[in-house]
């Protein structure tokens, strides 16, 4: 059962903030102001500029922690305060997994110290490397490198001492840590999970890193309305911060305790396409298999609605629909498609996750967020895009997607609590 939900967005701090600036079609995409993109193809992005870690974490853990590790721990407080559940309440039957694509530390204080180590000869000097790096380099950078950071501050923080592990991905992590939390519940390790995915995506590093893939909209002439899913003009995906996390509880324990619950999580699968990144499989088999195996997991035969993974690239939005036209067959027709990234920004670690939070949501509250941006469907990509405003639905079964750019798929399958 899903009883806590925590999300950090450009749209705002909670689940609430997030998902009414949803619902009223608010985005949180515009051009990057944290520094001078103009060497980038592309120049937007959802950042989060007023976010303070001091509200969740010690100064002592901010100094050997990334924003995105950050994130996932204020996401992961908003989440368990949701949930109704304090530190006592929590040990060494509670799990944490989480997933991420954090590459490296914060490299910002080192770079103008670099000079130091410049030859006459404009080369860098290794000889004056070894002799200045405990200067240059910074004591803790390291540690705040490490790619799991997040599971130590969070599980430290709360006293989360049972099953955890971190996956390291774009999208597909975090859906895969909550696919993997909610495995354990199942077969008896843990009680409750922490579980969901963060990341930092708009800062320069990750930013030139995907930039330099070519997967991300050069229309930065379109500023908020250049990520369009499934739309004619889609040409790709606009990066955004944040975080989202999950509370999972054993179904015994959530009713006992009274716990509000948003949605049970049904069903998990996974699947790959096996191709040359970052390119999809033109049919979508990776994901076709995923959703199949979480519908089965699910015990359900269809679905109401998806969320989708929605990139916005000509080949990843066409993969994706064939891939639901593959596992629903008919069942497609019904299936209302929605992706929030025209909104939020496309999370790369934390981005599957949204996806199951938001799904969560809309079983909960009967809504269906709409896709911004979304005018003319482009050729074979003639679902039912819900469009303009939020749709109404009551759905009973939502489907949480997410793809890896390595080819990796995860789905999850959500259904009414009753």
């Amino acid at each position: 059962m899903i009883t806590g939900i925590g999300l950090v967005t450009a749209l705002g701090e909670g689940a609430r903030e997030t998902w009414d600036a949803l619902v009223a079609g608010r985005t949180g995409i515009g051009p990057l102001r944290a520094y001078d993109p103009a060497p980038l193809r592309t120049r937007l992005g959802a950042e989060i500029p007023d976010f303070d870690p001091g509200k969740y974490l010690s100064l002592r853990s901010m100094r050997t922690s990334t924003r995105g590790d950050q994130y996932g721990v204020a996401a992961a407080t908003l989440a368990l305060r949701d949930a109704g559940l304090e530190r006592s309440d929590l040990g060494h039957r509670t799990g944490l997994y989480l997933g991420g694509n954090k590459d490296i530390c914060q490299r910002d204080d080192s770079i103008a110290d670099m000079e130091a180590i410049r030859g006459r000869d404009g080369e860098p000097d290794m000889r004056k490397l070894g002799e200045l790096a405990r200067s240059i380099v910074p004591p803790l950078a390291y540690v705040e490198g490490l790619q799991n950071g997040g599971t130590y501050h969070i599980s430290s923080l709360f006293g989360l001492r049972g099953p955890n592990a971190f996956y390291a991905g774009a999208a597909d992590s975090g859906a895969t840590a909550i696919g993997r939390a909610m495995r354990a519940i199942r077969r008896g390790e843990a009680d409750i999970a922490v579980a969901g995915g963060y990341d930092d995506a708009t800062n320069w590093w990750a930013m030139a890193k995907l930039d330099g893939l070519g997967v991300l909209s050069p229309r930065n002439d379109l500023d908020t309305k250049a990520f369009r899913p499934f739309d004619r003009e889609h040409s790709g995906s606009v990066i955004g911060d944040g975080a989202a996390i999950l509370v999972l509880e054993d179904r015994e324990r959530a009713v006992g305790r009274g716990a509000h619950i948003y949605a049970e999580l049904a069903g998990y699968g996974m699947g790959n396409d096996c191709v040359r990144p970052p390119a999809s499989d033109p049919e979508g088999r990776g994901l076709a298999r995923a959703i199949s195996a979480a519908l089965s997991d699910a015990g359900a035969t269809g679905t109401d609605c998806v969320f989708s993974h929605g990139c916005a690239t000509a080949l990843g939005d066409t993969s994706e629909v064939r891939a639901l036209r593959s596992a629903l067959g008919p069942e497609t027709a019904r299936a209302a498609v929605t992706s929030v990234k025209p909104q939020t920004g496309h999370l790369v670690g934390g981005a599957g996750a949204l996806n199951a939070a938001l799904a969560a949501l809309a079983l909960d509250s009967g809504v269906v967020p709409a896709t911004a941006n979304h005018e003319t469907p482009a050729p074979e990509c003639d679902l039912d895009i819900v469009t303009g405003a939020a749709r109404h639905a009551r759905p009973g079964v939502a489907l949480a997607l997410a793809r890896g750019l390595e080819g990796q798929a995860v789905a999850l399958a959500l259904t009414q609590s009753n």
